[in-house]
């Protein structure tokens, strides 16, 4: 059977009641994924095989002040491990792009690490083209009481 690829709207979620192993990084909660699929800003291109979502790409598309047009920050694509290599990272990218074009975004960006080879490779397959300045990602653990200020 054929992989379908789709970007999911408001009242898709129960797609993501089946998901193959080691597509997303944590059991899907439900109840996020019907938020996730019910704002407007954030999308998800799933591919789905026999029922079974088996790679996906997300992405929240943004406006900025000093940004005429808006842009699609992709956040994360997962893949089974038994389909890599079948095209099916390049799908649900080109899914989500599609939407950014369709929404009007001027560019999309997405950051990963040097050495996830697969990612690199996927990303300047779909036309990406690496920033001349390294990146460095800072996280600010929101759980943690705030640093001292000064």
């Amino acid at each position: 059977m054929p992989i379908e690829i789709r970007v999911l709207r408001r009242g898709d979620e129960g797609v993501l009641a089946r998901v193959a192993d080691d597509v997303f990084d944590d059991p899907v909660d439900a109840a996020a994924a019907a938020e996730f699929v019910a704002d407007p800003r954030h999308h998800l291109a799933v591919a789905v095989e026999d029922g079974v979502v088996v790679g996906f790409a997300s992405g929240v598309h943004y406006v900025h002040p000093d940004k005429p047009r808006p842009e699609m920050w992709i956040n994360e694509v997962g893949v089974s491990p038994r389909c890599q290599g079948r095209g099916v990272g390049k799908a649900v990218v080109d899914a989500l792009l599609e939407a950014a074009r369709g929404l009007g975004c001027s560019v999309a960006w997405v950051l990963t690490e040097r050495d996830n080879t697969a990612a690199m490779r996927l990303y300047a397959s779909r036309g990406g083209v690496e920033a001349e300045a390294p990146a460095v990602m800072f996280e600010f653990p929101l759980d943690d009481p705030p640093p001292p200020r000064g």
